[in-house]
């Protein structure tokens, strides 16, 4: 018997996360839930995509001569970043990630 499953949306959570130097606040986006051939993937055998939305930004690194250096990525960019970079944690029933600027690769444009 096959069930089905909701896929999660995004929430807005009322925590405002403000990350410090360098680091970036991203939400994942959504893996795909089926193959190219139409098979239905579990969970458990999903890969977790290196693709998601800048949801904050910190104030930039602190440079040798004391000021801080601007970041290249902004609130709501697209962006693609290294399979295993950043830090997983969870605000209510988002799954979000803090990370370097540097492990992000591209910013994506539509």
């Amino acid at each position: 018997m096959a069930t089905a499953t909701k896929e999660k949306k995004p929430s807005k959570t009322q925590l405002k996360l403000q990350p410090l130097g360098d680091r970036v606040v991203v939400r994942r986006e959504s893996s795909e839930s089926k193959t190219a051939g139409g098979i239905v993937l579990p969970d458990s055998a999903k890969e977790k995509p290196a693709r998601g939305v800048i949801v904050s930004v910190g104030n930039g690194k602190l440079l040798d001569n004391g000021t801080r250096g601007t970041l290249q990525v902004k609130v709501d960019d697209r962006v693609l970043f290294s399979a295993w970079a950043g830090e997983t944690f969870k605000v209510g029933d988002d799954e979000l990630l803090l990370m370097r600027e540097e492990d992000i690769l591209a910013i994506l444009e539509d």
